[in-house]
Protein backbone atom coordinates (compact mmCIF):
# COMPACT_ATOMS: atom_id res chain seq x y z
CA UNK A 1 0.00 0.00 0.00
CA UNK A 2 2.98 2.23 1.14
CA UNK A 3 4.32 1.46 -2.44
CA UNK A 4 1.49 2.46 -4.34
CA UNK A 5 1.10 5.76 -2.39
CA UNK A 6 5.28 6.81 -3.03
CA UNK A 7 4.04 5.72 -7.19
CA UNK A 8 1.49 7.81 -7.21
CA UNK A 9 2.87 10.81 -5.36
CA UNK A 10 6.20 10.58 -7.69
CA UNK A 11 3.95 10.54 -10.70
CA UNK A 12 1.72 13.17 -9.47
CA UNK A 13 5.49 15.42 -8.89
CA UNK A 14 6.70 14.55 -12.26
CA UNK A 15 4.04 15.14 -13.98
CA UNK A 16 3.32 18.87 -12.53
CA UNK A 17 7.19 19.64 -12.91
CA UNK A 18 6.65 18.89 -16.56
CA UNK A 19 3.32 21.43 -16.56
CA UNK A 20 5.50 23.97 -15.17
CA UNK A 21 8.57 23.48 -17.60
CA UNK A 22 6.42 23.32 -20.04
CA UNK A 23 4.27 26.50 -18.97
CA UNK A 24 7.79 28.40 -19.23
CA UNK A 25 8.69 27.62 -22.31
CA UNK A 26 7.26 30.30 -24.70
CA UNK A 27 6.43 28.65 -28.27
CA UNK A 28 6.73 30.88 -30.78
CA UNK A 29 6.15 31.04 -34.77
CA UNK A 30 8.34 32.91 -37.35
CA UNK A 31 5.59 35.85 -37.39
CA UNK A 32 5.64 35.70 -33.02
CA UNK A 33 9.01 36.30 -32.81
CA UNK A 34 9.26 38.77 -35.56
CA UNK A 35 6.37 40.95 -34.14
CA UNK A 36 7.81 40.18 -30.27
CA UNK A 37 11.06 41.74 -31.70
CA UNK A 38 9.07 44.76 -32.88
CA UNK A 39 7.96 45.55 -29.75
CA UNK A 40 10.98 44.44 -27.59
CA UNK A 41 14.39 44.79 -29.72
CA UNK A 42 16.14 47.98 -28.26
CA UNK A 43 17.35 49.13 -31.40
CA UNK A 44 13.39 49.09 -32.43
CA UNK A 45 12.46 50.46 -29.01
CA UNK A 46 15.03 53.81 -29.05
CA UNK A 47 13.63 54.48 -33.29
CA UNK A 48 10.07 54.95 -31.45
CA UNK A 49 10.99 56.99 -28.41
CA UNK A 50 13.14 59.02 -31.06
CA UNK A 51 9.91 59.93 -32.76
CA UNK A 52 8.58 60.84 -29.31
CA UNK A 53 11.43 63.47 -29.15
CA UNK A 54 10.61 64.70 -32.09
CA UNK A 55 7.60 65.45 -31.58
CA UNK A 56 8.70 67.34 -28.29
CA UNK A 57 11.04 69.30 -31.01
CA UNK A 58 8.05 70.19 -33.10
CA UNK A 59 6.53 71.42 -29.43
CA UNK A 60 9.65 73.63 -28.95
CA UNK A 61 9.66 75.73 -31.92
CA UNK A 62 5.77 76.42 -31.56
CA UNK A 63 6.53 77.79 -28.44
CA UNK A 64 9.08 80.30 -29.33
CA UNK A 65 6.22 81.60 -31.35
CA UNK A 66 4.12 82.59 -28.23
CA UNK A 67 3.92 85.25 -25.73
CA UNK A 68 7.34 85.13 -23.35
CA UNK A 69 6.09 86.31 -20.02
CA UNK A 70 8.70 86.45 -17.07
CA UNK A 71 9.05 87.95 -13.62
CA UNK A 72 11.70 88.95 -11.29
CA UNK A 73 12.05 89.89 -7.77
CA UNK A 74 15.40 91.12 -6.47
CA UNK A 75 16.09 92.95 -2.67
CA UNK A 76 19.50 94.51 -2.47
CA UNK A 77 21.38 95.48 0.31
CA UNK A 78 23.97 98.02 -0.50
CA UNK A 79 26.82 97.61 1.67
CA UNK A 80 29.00 100.56 0.80
CA UNK A 81 26.31 103.19 -0.72
CA UNK A 82 28.31 104.43 -3.87
CA UNK A 83 29.26 108.60 -3.29
CA UNK A 84 28.82 110.83 -6.39
CA UNK A 85 30.82 113.72 -6.82
CA UNK A 86 28.79 116.89 -6.81
CA UNK A 87 30.03 121.00 -7.35
CA UNK A 88 29.83 122.50 -3.47
CA UNK A 89 28.37 125.60 -4.81
CA UNK A 90 25.25 124.04 -5.46
CA UNK A 91 24.69 123.79 -2.17
CA UNK A 92 27.13 126.71 -0.77
CA UNK A 93 26.93 129.75 -2.54
CA UNK A 94 30.40 130.82 -0.33
CA UNK A 95 31.96 127.76 -1.54
CA UNK A 96 34.88 128.36 -3.77
CA UNK A 97 35.07 127.07 -7.23
CA UNK A 98 36.27 123.55 -8.35
CA UNK A 99 34.99 122.26 -4.84
CA UNK A 100 33.15 118.74 -4.66
CA UNK A 101 31.35 117.24 -2.18
CA UNK A 102 30.14 113.27 -1.88
CA UNK A 103 26.47 112.42 -2.29
CA UNK A 104 24.62 109.28 -1.69
CA UNK A 105 21.78 109.02 -4.58
CA UNK A 106 21.15 105.34 -3.72
CA UNK A 107 19.53 104.01 0.08
CA UNK A 108 21.18 101.30 1.41
CA UNK A 109 18.22 98.97 1.11
CA UNK A 110 16.59 98.25 -2.61
CA UNK A 111 13.46 96.00 -3.88
CA UNK A 112 12.10 95.61 -6.97
CA UNK A 113 9.37 93.63 -8.85
CA UNK A 114 8.92 93.38 -12.46
CA UNK A 115 7.13 91.43 -14.95
CA UNK A 116 7.78 91.47 -18.47
CA UNK A 117 6.05 90.10 -21.95
CA UNK A 118 7.29 89.73 -25.57
CA UNK A 119 6.29 88.55 -28.36
CA UNK A 120 7.59 88.15 -31.68
CA UNK A 121 6.10 90.04 -34.35
CA UNK A 122 8.24 89.13 -37.50
CA UNK A 123 10.74 86.23 -37.51
CA UNK A 124 11.41 84.35 -40.68
CA UNK A 125 13.44 81.90 -38.79
CA UNK A 126 10.78 80.68 -36.75
CA UNK A 127 8.57 79.62 -39.46
CA UNK A 128 11.25 77.81 -41.10
CA UNK A 129 12.50 76.44 -37.88
CA UNK A 130 8.96 75.16 -37.76
CA UNK A 131 8.92 73.47 -40.37
CA UNK A 132 12.26 72.29 -40.43
CA UNK A 133 10.77 70.52 -36.75
CA UNK A 134 8.47 68.84 -38.88
CA UNK A 135 10.60 67.22 -41.35
CA UNK A 136 12.90 66.24 -38.64
CA UNK A 137 9.98 64.33 -37.14
CA UNK A 138 9.04 62.62 -40.47
CA UNK A 139 12.95 61.92 -40.60
CA UNK A 140 12.96 59.97 -37.23
CA UNK A 141 9.15 57.75 -39.09
CA UNK A 142 11.31 56.83 -41.52
CA UNK A 143 14.38 56.39 -39.65
CA UNK A 144 12.17 54.26 -37.99
CA UNK A 145 11.08 52.15 -40.51
CA UNK A 146 14.38 51.08 -41.32
CA UNK A 147 15.23 49.98 -38.11
CA UNK A 148 12.13 48.02 -38.05
CA UNK A 149 13.33 46.50 -41.54
CA UNK A 150 16.93 45.47 -40.15
CA UNK A 151 15.24 44.43 -37.06
CA UNK A 152 13.00 41.91 -39.25
CA UNK A 153 15.79 40.54 -41.54
CA UNK A 154 18.12 40.01 -38.76
CA UNK A 155 15.14 37.94 -36.41
CA UNK A 156 14.21 36.16 -39.55
CA UNK A 157 17.69 34.87 -40.03
CA UNK A 158 18.47 34.34 -36.99
CA UNK A 159 15.35 32.18 -36.41
CA UNK A 160 16.27 30.37 -39.72
CA UNK A 161 19.59 29.64 -38.32
CA UNK A 162 17.96 28.07 -35.18
CA UNK A 163 15.77 25.79 -37.19
CA UNK A 164 18.77 24.57 -39.06
CA UNK A 165 21.17 23.91 -35.70
CA UNK A 166 18.23 22.10 -34.59
CA UNK A 167 18.38 19.73 -38.19
CA UNK A 168 21.49 19.27 -37.57
CA UNK A 169 21.46 18.14 -33.79
CA UNK A 170 18.75 15.90 -34.93
CA UNK A 171 20.92 14.60 -37.96
CA UNK A 172 23.81 13.73 -35.78
CA UNK A 173 21.70 12.13 -33.21
CA UNK A 174 20.34 10.10 -36.15
CA UNK A 175 23.43 9.30 -37.14
CA UNK A 176 24.83 8.26 -33.84
CA UNK A 177 21.55 5.86 -33.67
CA UNK A 178 22.83 4.21 -36.69
CA UNK A 179 26.53 3.85 -35.78
CA UNK A 180 25.19 2.90 -32.30
CA UNK A 181 23.23 -0.16 -33.64
CA UNK A 182 26.01 -0.85 -36.50
CA UNK A 183 28.98 -1.07 -33.74
CA UNK A 184 26.24 -3.47 -31.36
CA UNK A 185 26.05 -6.07 -34.39
CA UNK A 186 29.48 -5.86 -35.37
CA UNK A 187 30.51 -6.39 -32.30
CA UNK A 188 28.18 -9.59 -31.92
CA UNK A 189 29.08 -10.64 -35.85
CA UNK A 190 32.77 -10.18 -33.81
CA UNK A 191 32.17 -12.33 -30.78
CA UNK A 192 30.56 -15.19 -33.26
CA UNK A 193 34.01 -14.79 -35.40
CA UNK A 194 31.90 -13.76 -38.22
CA UNK A 195 33.72 -10.33 -38.16
CA UNK A 196 37.26 -9.34 -37.66
CA UNK A 197 38.83 -7.05 -34.75
CA UNK A 198 39.63 -3.74 -37.43
CA UNK A 199 35.67 -3.82 -38.17
CA UNK A 200 34.97 -3.05 -34.80
CA UNK A 201 37.57 -0.70 -34.18
CA UNK A 202 36.61 1.04 -37.79
CA UNK A 203 33.13 1.70 -36.46
CA UNK A 204 34.41 2.40 -32.76
CA UNK A 205 36.15 5.50 -34.66
CA UNK A 206 33.25 6.45 -36.58
CA UNK A 207 31.00 6.22 -33.06
CA UNK A 208 33.50 8.50 -31.06
CA UNK A 209 34.39 11.19 -33.96
CA UNK A 210 30.16 11.38 -33.87
CA UNK A 211 30.11 12.19 -30.16
CA UNK A 212 32.24 14.88 -30.64
CA UNK A 213 30.58 16.25 -33.79
CA UNK A 214 27.54 15.94 -31.59
CA UNK A 215 28.72 18.04 -28.36
CA UNK A 216 29.40 20.90 -31.59
CA UNK A 217 26.30 20.42 -32.86
CA UNK A 218 24.21 20.97 -28.81
CA UNK A 219 26.54 24.37 -28.63
CA UNK A 220 25.95 26.00 -32.07
CA UNK A 221 22.26 25.70 -31.30
CA UNK A 222 22.49 26.58 -27.76
CA UNK A 223 24.32 30.47 -29.50
CA UNK A 224 21.58 30.46 -32.21
CA UNK A 225 19.32 30.12 -29.71
CA UNK A 226 20.71 33.01 -27.44
CA UNK A 227 21.37 35.51 -30.67
CA UNK A 228 17.81 34.95 -31.69
CA UNK A 229 16.52 35.97 -27.97
CA UNK A 230 19.34 39.02 -28.51
CA UNK A 231 17.77 39.79 -31.61
CA UNK A 232 14.19 39.58 -30.58
CA UNK A 233 14.68 41.93 -27.19
CA UNK A 234 13.77 38.76 -25.18
CA UNK A 235 15.78 37.90 -22.03
CA UNK A 236 18.10 35.59 -22.49
CA UNK A 237 17.37 33.30 -19.06
CA UNK A 238 13.57 33.00 -20.87
CA UNK A 239 13.17 29.38 -22.34
CA UNK A 240 11.40 28.97 -25.93
CA UNK A 241 10.59 26.63 -28.09
CA UNK A 242 10.55 27.09 -32.08
CA UNK A 243 7.17 26.22 -33.80
CA UNK A 244 8.18 25.63 -37.13
CA UNK A 245 10.43 23.23 -38.71
CA UNK A 246 12.61 24.28 -41.75
CA UNK A 247 11.36 21.33 -43.73
CA UNK A 248 7.80 23.14 -42.98
CA UNK A 249 8.75 26.66 -44.45
CA UNK A 250 10.09 24.98 -47.56
CA UNK A 251 6.79 25.88 -48.81
CA UNK A 252 7.46 29.64 -48.54
CA UNK A 253 10.43 29.20 -51.27
CA UNK A 254 8.03 29.01 -53.88
CA UNK A 255 9.98 32.22 -55.72
CA UNK A 256 8.16 32.00 -58.82
CA UNK A 257 6.21 35.49 -57.78
CA UNK A 258 9.13 36.94 -56.36
CA UNK A 259 11.74 36.55 -59.01
CA UNK A 260 8.91 38.15 -61.33
CA UNK A 261 8.95 41.15 -58.32
CA UNK A 262 9.29 44.92 -59.34
CA UNK A 263 9.86 45.82 -55.67
CA UNK A 264 8.58 49.15 -53.86
CA UNK A 265 10.42 52.12 -53.33
CA UNK A 266 12.91 51.52 -50.69
CA UNK A 267 13.10 53.25 -47.46
CA UNK A 268 16.54 54.29 -48.02
CA UNK A 269 15.01 56.42 -50.53
CA UNK A 270 12.85 58.15 -47.99
CA UNK A 271 15.83 58.97 -46.03
CA UNK A 272 17.79 60.83 -48.30
CA UNK A 273 14.88 62.53 -49.39
CA UNK A 274 14.26 63.89 -46.40
CA UNK A 275 17.35 64.65 -45.51
CA UNK A 276 17.64 66.81 -48.60
CA UNK A 277 14.30 68.63 -47.37
CA UNK A 278 15.85 69.60 -43.90
CA UNK A 279 19.06 70.82 -45.81
CA UNK A 280 17.10 72.65 -48.44
CA UNK A 281 15.09 74.55 -45.26
CA UNK A 282 18.78 75.15 -43.35
CA UNK A 283 20.04 76.89 -46.82
CA UNK A 284 16.42 78.72 -46.45
CA UNK A 285 16.95 79.63 -42.93
CA UNK A 286 20.18 80.91 -43.64
CA UNK A 287 19.15 83.11 -46.39
CA UNK A 288 16.25 84.64 -44.43
CA UNK A 289 18.86 85.63 -41.77
CA UNK A 290 19.59 88.67 -43.74
CA UNK A 291 15.83 90.45 -42.88
CA UNK A 292 15.21 92.01 -39.91
CA UNK A 293 13.52 90.73 -37.15
CA UNK A 294 10.52 92.42 -35.15
CA UNK A 295 9.69 92.04 -31.65
CA UNK A 296 6.46 94.03 -29.57
CA UNK A 297 7.34 93.92 -25.60
CA UNK A 298 5.97 95.52 -22.08
CA UNK A 299 7.55 95.39 -18.55
CA UNK A 300 5.53 96.63 -15.47
CA UNK A 301 8.01 96.90 -12.60
CA UNK A 302 7.22 98.53 -8.85
CA UNK A 303 10.58 99.93 -6.54
CA UNK A 304 10.28 100.51 -2.87
CA UNK A 305 13.76 101.88 -0.74
CA UNK A 306 14.28 102.30 2.47
CA UNK A 307 17.18 102.32 5.13
CA UNK A 308 16.67 99.08 6.98
CA UNK A 309 15.12 95.49 5.72
CA UNK A 310 11.79 95.82 7.67
CA UNK A 311 10.89 99.47 6.26
CA UNK A 312 11.13 98.08 2.75
CA UNK A 313 8.66 96.28 3.11
CA UNK A 314 5.96 97.99 4.48
CA UNK A 315 7.09 101.38 2.94
CA UNK A 316 6.00 102.94 -0.28
CA UNK A 317 6.15 101.26 -3.77
CA UNK A 318 6.76 103.24 -6.84
CA UNK A 319 5.14 101.47 -10.09
CA UNK A 320 6.65 101.76 -13.46
CA UNK A 321 5.64 100.54 -16.81
CA UNK A 322 6.93 100.37 -20.48
CA UNK A 323 5.79 99.26 -23.77
CA UNK A 324 7.74 99.47 -26.99
CA UNK A 325 8.84 97.09 -30.05
CA UNK A 326 12.87 96.28 -31.12
CA UNK A 327 13.54 95.92 -34.90
CA UNK A 328 16.97 94.46 -35.01
CA UNK A 329 18.24 94.98 -38.68
CA UNK A 330 21.75 92.95 -39.68
CA UNK A 331 24.08 94.89 -41.16
CA UNK A 332 27.28 93.08 -41.82
CA UNK A 333 28.89 89.82 -40.13
CA UNK A 334 31.58 89.42 -41.22
CA UNK A 335 30.53 87.07 -44.31
CA UNK A 336 29.14 84.15 -42.08
CA UNK A 337 26.23 83.90 -43.31
CA UNK A 338 27.21 83.62 -47.40
CA UNK A 339 30.06 80.74 -46.25
CA UNK A 340 27.17 78.57 -44.01
CA UNK A 341 24.72 79.31 -47.39
CA UNK A 342 27.66 77.99 -49.71
CA UNK A 343 27.88 75.08 -47.40
CA UNK A 344 24.44 74.76 -47.54
CA UNK A 345 24.59 74.63 -51.44
CA UNK A 346 27.55 71.81 -51.28
CA UNK A 347 25.70 69.75 -48.75
CA UNK A 348 22.76 69.98 -50.92
CA UNK A 349 24.93 68.64 -54.36
CA UNK A 350 26.16 65.90 -52.15
CA UNK A 351 23.36 64.27 -51.30
CA UNK A 352 22.22 63.96 -55.09
CA UNK A 353 25.31 62.41 -55.68
CA UNK A 354 24.33 60.01 -52.78
CA UNK A 355 20.79 59.52 -53.57
CA UNK A 356 21.98 58.72 -57.52
CA UNK A 357 25.06 56.26 -56.05
CA UNK A 358 21.46 54.82 -53.57
CA UNK A 359 20.10 53.72 -56.38
CA UNK A 360 22.95 52.48 -58.67
CA UNK A 361 23.42 49.98 -55.56
CA UNK A 362 19.64 49.06 -55.10
CA UNK A 363 19.83 47.95 -58.31
CA UNK A 364 22.71 45.80 -58.18
CA UNK A 365 21.09 44.85 -54.98
CA UNK A 366 18.26 43.44 -57.01
CA UNK A 367 20.45 41.81 -59.29
CA UNK A 368 22.24 40.00 -57.28
CA UNK A 369 19.62 38.88 -54.92
CA UNK A 370 17.51 37.35 -57.48
CA UNK A 371 20.51 35.13 -59.33
CA UNK A 372 21.83 34.30 -55.44
CA UNK A 373 18.09 32.85 -54.76
CA UNK A 374 18.02 31.40 -58.66
CA UNK A 375 21.33 29.70 -57.83
CA UNK A 376 20.20 29.05 -54.00
CA UNK A 377 17.11 27.17 -55.25
CA UNK A 378 19.16 24.94 -58.04
CA UNK A 379 22.06 24.03 -55.37
CA UNK A 380 19.04 22.96 -53.25
CA UNK A 381 17.17 20.79 -55.78
CA UNK A 382 20.56 19.27 -56.00
CA UNK A 383 21.34 18.22 -52.52
CA UNK A 384 17.76 17.32 -52.14
CA UNK A 385 18.53 14.34 -54.86
CA UNK A 386 22.10 13.68 -53.60
CA UNK A 387 20.68 13.03 -49.74
CA UNK A 388 17.66 11.09 -51.50
CA UNK A 389 20.68 8.89 -53.38
CA UNK A 390 23.12 8.81 -50.65
CA UNK A 391 20.14 7.54 -48.08
CA UNK A 392 19.29 4.39 -51.50
CA UNK A 393 23.21 4.01 -50.91
CA UNK A 394 23.35 3.51 -47.38
CA UNK A 395 20.05 1.50 -47.49
CA UNK A 396 22.05 -0.60 -49.64
CA UNK A 397 24.95 -0.99 -47.80
CA UNK A 398 23.43 -1.98 -44.48
CA UNK A 399 21.63 -4.97 -46.62
CA UNK A 400 24.21 -6.39 -48.11
CA UNK A 401 26.21 -6.08 -45.12
CA UNK A 402 23.82 -8.17 -43.03
CA UNK A 403 23.38 -10.36 -45.80
CA UNK A 404 27.19 -11.09 -45.84
CA UNK A 405 27.71 -9.98 -49.19
CA UNK A 406 29.37 -6.23 -48.19
CA UNK A 407 31.77 -5.21 -45.66
CA UNK A 408 31.31 -2.77 -42.61
CA UNK A 409 33.69 -0.65 -44.57
CA UNK A 410 31.08 0.07 -47.28
CA UNK A 411 28.58 0.92 -44.62
CA UNK A 412 30.82 3.14 -42.44
CA UNK A 413 32.06 5.34 -45.75
CA UNK A 414 27.98 4.94 -46.86
CA UNK A 415 27.11 6.62 -43.68
CA UNK A 416 29.23 9.39 -43.76
CA UNK A 417 28.46 9.97 -47.26
CA UNK A 418 24.95 10.37 -45.98
CA UNK A 419 25.53 12.48 -42.83
CA UNK A 420 27.33 15.15 -45.25
CA UNK A 421 24.79 14.63 -47.75
CA UNK A 422 22.20 15.49 -45.11
CA UNK A 423 23.97 18.30 -43.56
CA UNK A 424 24.62 20.02 -47.13
CA UNK A 425 21.14 19.62 -48.02
CA UNK A 426 19.94 21.63 -44.53
CA UNK A 427 23.10 24.43 -45.57
CA UNK A 428 21.21 25.01 -48.89
CA UNK A 429 18.15 25.18 -47.75
CA UNK A 430 19.54 27.84 -44.85
CA UNK A 431 21.14 29.75 -47.74
CA UNK A 432 17.72 29.46 -50.16
CA UNK A 433 15.78 31.26 -46.95
CA UNK A 434 18.49 33.26 -46.70
CA UNK A 435 18.76 34.41 -50.15
CA UNK A 436 14.84 34.93 -50.30
CA UNK A 437 14.92 37.39 -47.33
CA UNK A 438 17.63 39.49 -49.45
CA UNK A 439 15.47 39.65 -52.18
CA UNK A 440 12.57 40.89 -49.93
CA UNK A 441 15.09 43.70 -48.67
CA UNK A 442 16.61 44.72 -52.22
CA UNK A 443 12.65 44.59 -53.53
CA UNK A 444 11.42 46.92 -50.16
CA UNK A 445 8.66 44.22 -49.46
CA UNK A 446 10.25 42.56 -46.24
CA UNK A 447 7.81 42.54 -43.43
Amino acid sequence: MKSKQVIIIVFAWLFGYQMVANAQRVPLTLEESVSYALENNAEARNARLEIEAARGLVGERTAEGLPQINANLSANNNLVVPISPFPAVIFDPEAEEGEFIGVQFSPEFTAGLSATVSQMIFNGSYFIGLKAAKTYRQLAEVDRKFTELEVIENVKKAYYSVLVSEEREELVRANLSRIDTLLKETKILYEEGFAEKIDVSRIQVQHNNILTELDKAKTATLVSLRLLKFQMGMPQDQDIILVDSITGLESLLDADRLLMEDGQPRVEIDQINTNYDLATLDLKNNQIQYMPRLDANYTFQRNAFGNNFSNLWSGKWFTGSVVGVTLQIPIFDGFTKRYKIQQNRVQLRQLEVQKESVLQNIALEKFQSRQNLINSLKALEVQRENRDLALEVFDMAKIKYQEGVGSNLEVVEADSALKEAETNYFSALYDAFIAKVDLEKALGILK
